[in-house]
Order: C-alpha cells, then structure tokens, then sequence
C-alpha cells in the first residue's frame, strides 16, 4: 500500500514520552551472491545498534515505565527483523514501516526503490525525513493524454501511475459515409471538427473540475501538437496556470513507463526551477528584512509563531536544538528549562528532523537545497514567510477612538460594514 498525505501527518501528530515509535525503512539493494542475505544480515546489524542506543539512552534502568519502553520497543524490532526475509521477494519497492507496540501502531507502506538508505531509528516520535525526501514538495499531479477522440487520466504519485477509471469515457465518433466532396463533404467534415472541438471541451471542462475538487493540484499535457492547439484554447484560466509542462505522446502507441518517465522529467525540473527560486527569493528577503527569514534560530521562531509558507533546509543540515518536554518548544540555546513553560528541556541531535512533524501537520511547503553556496552561508536554513508579525501595525489609540465614535453615531451602518 502506498503512503498517502493524510497518514503522513497520523504519523506527524504521534509524539510520545512513555512509549517508542520505530521508524524503519528498507531500500533494496543489488545482490552480490544468490543467497539474498545481505539485506538481511543488514537489517539485523541495524536492529543490534537500535537496542544498543536504546541501553545507552538509559532505556536499561531500574524502573517500570523504562522496562515497558524497552519491552514495547524490543518486540517492534523483532518483527521488522522477521518481516526482513519477505522484503527481497517486495520486488523493486522500498518499504517503511512504522511502529509502537505500546499503542497498538504497525503501518507498512511501499515506496519508490530511491530512498537513500536502510535504517532503523528508535525515538519518542516517528522519523519522517526519508519521505519528506520523496514528498518534497510533489503536488498532487494528473497527467492527462489526449487526441480529437479519447483522453485518459492518470494519477502520478511517489513513483506509482494509476490510471482514473470512469473519470473520463473514451470518445469514438465517427462521420457518416457521406463523401467528402462538394457540399455534403463540406457539412462532414464540419460535424466532425464540431465534435471534436465538443470531446477537447469536456476534456477542458474535467480538468477544472478537477482542479477545483482538489484530485490535482498540478498537472501534465502528453499529446501531439496539433492537438494541443485545438485544447489549450478551451481552457480555463487557472487549469492553464496549473500546467507543469507538456511531451509529444501518441494515445494509441505510448506506455505507462513511458509516461511515467515522460511526466517524471517534468517535474522534476519544476521543483528544480521553483526550488533554486525560492532559496534566492527567503534569502533576498530575508536581507531586506522583508517576508523571509534564515538561520535556525529566526526559522524556529517563525514555525512557532504560524509564519512561514515555504520552509528550505540544506541537504545535509545538521544542528542542535533542545525541546521542552512539556509544550514541545524548540529552542537553538542548548537551555535545560524551557522559556516558555519552565518545564525541563531534552536535547535534540537532528533539528531538521525534529521540525517536520510542525511542517507536515501545518502543510508548510518543504524543500531540500543543496549545492547552493549563498544557502550555505546563511546557515543551509530558510523560510518565506506568509507574515511577519512584528511587521504587523497596532490598531492606534487615536484610530480606535475614531471607530468608537463611528460605531455611536452610526451604529447600523458600522454593523453593517462589519458584517461584509
């Protein structure tokens, strides 16, 4: 089963002091003998070291909630390891799997094969950064096929095409035996250009609905030329915004891994583009003290306060933090107690990590930059923001006083402003 949007924010919102989530995910590799058995032998050497770190985070102590942690965690492991001798037989999917015994939680999921690497990790939360990786910010995508007679609709999610049934009914109309001269070939052939520019309507009118509906947020044009001068015409304006790009494609010859690859390529130079934009856009703004921030401890603070819209964090960030136990402030001062709350602070190895549950649960667009050396020097961490608040002007006194008056004198019309 694929992952969809809605389970990775289920897996975002878990956050737990008295149990262990297990994050585990499996990116298969090419064997070396016929045995098969390096993913396995792997797979055990991670489940070795997560149980080692577990001891060593002082999950061995003398106490109840600590044995229960361990016990929960412990069982968790032993099931992914046995799950380890299906895995080669999943064929060419990555897998994740995502776990807490103590509360009843084992989600598998298949994944594009392009995961970085096999890992295991134990931690108070679910670690969400191999799909974030794969999400990135990968909008809903349709892809859509089209000539004067037929149109089909797929969908292009994490690797996975998937054809839409019933959305569309493919066309097949056909002239009378008429002849095509003089008048009455004339009148056929105008009733089957009508028809045709009546099929390219209703292609127009189903990706608006679409669109509208939100089944896609952006989407993909395969067809021949001629056929895209005949629909992009009938097209709404916003369908028209929404258009990622297009390939020349022939309905009756073209495959699904053709396809698949085809509407790949385009997106991927998409995010490339908006990608390299946006770094320039939040550090630009950020220099002008205008709707961008960078750095950690400026991007913490606008995540917190609900600004930003669009968060870039470096390939390889890496960075302390702390979070408080109590509220979950995150904190780039290592203090031991929470500014906030009081309440006692933890530490935090992978920040970039520690974020994405704030980002998934608040749909924040998310990208990984790399390459990049002016993203490197202001910290390989940036957002653009929605807001600013310390931005955002007072209502003044001499204003408030204005509208009280209004508000005496006029107390209908004000009402009724207000209401509008």
């Amino acid at each position: 089963m694929s992952i969809t949007r809605e389970q990775i924010r289920e897996l975002a919102e878990f956050h737990s002091a008295k149990s262990c989530a297990v994050s585990f995910y499996f990116q298969p590799s090419t064997p070396r003998n016929k045995a098969h058995k390096e993913d396995t032998i792997l797979i055990k050497d991670l489940a070795r070291e997560a149980m080692h770190s577990m001891e060593s985070q002082g999950l061995e102590s003398k106490g109840t909630e600590s044995k229960g942690k361990k016990d929960s965690a412990r069982a968790d492991i032993d099931r992914i390891v046995r799950l380890s001798g299906e895995l080669r037989s999943n064929g060419t999917h990555a897998k994740a799997v995502f776990a807490c015994a103590a509360q009843n939680i084992w989600h598998e999921y298949d994944l594009p094969a392009s995961l970085p690497v096999t890992q295991l990790v134990v931690d108070r939360y679910f670690h969400l950064k191999p799909i974030a990786h794969l999400l990135g910010a990968f909008p809903r995508l349709g892809v859509v096929l089209v000539d004067r007679h037929r149109a089909r609709i797929f969908d292009l999610r994490l690797g996975e095409l998937t054809e839409r049934e019933g959305l569309f009914q493919t066309l097949s109309r056909k002239g009378r035996s008429d002849g095509y001269a003089g008048y009455d070939g004339g009148r056929a052939q105008r009733r089957v250009d009508d028809e045709a520019r009546q099929h390219f309507k209703a292609v127009a009118g189903i990706l608006k609905e679409s669109l509208e509906k939100g089944v896609f947020e952006k989407w993909i044009l395969g067809c021949q030329d001629i056929h895209r001068s005949q629909l992009e015409p009938q097209l709404h304006a916003y369908v028209s915004q929404a258009l990622l790009g297009r390939f020349q494609a022939d309905l009756g010859r073209i495959t699904d891994d053709q396809i698949r690859t085809h509407a790949e390529q385009i997106v991927e130079q998409w995010q490339s583009d908006r990608r390299r934009d946006l770094a320039t856009q939040a550090v630009s703004r950020a220099r002008s003290n205008a709707r961008g921030v960078t750095g950690l401890r400026r991007v913490l603070r606008s995540l917190e306060l609900g600004e930003v819209q669009t968060l870039l964090i470096g390939e390889n960030f890496q960075a302390h933090a702390v979070e408080c136990s109590g509220c979950g402030h995150l904190d780039a001062h290592l203090v031991s107690f929470c500014p906030a709350c009081g309440r006692a602070t933890q530490e935090v190895v992978d920040v970039g990590e520690a974020i994405l549950p704030w980002v998934i649960r608040r749909d924040i667009e998310m990208f990984y930059v790399k390459d990049d050396p002016e993203f490197d020097k202001v910290g390989n961490i940036a957002a653009l923001l929605r807001f600013r608040s310390d931005n955002v002007q007072p209502i003044t006194t001499t204003v408030a006083d204005q509208l009280g008056r209004a508000g005496a004198a006029y107390p209908g019309r004000l009402r009724k402003f207000a209401s509008r």
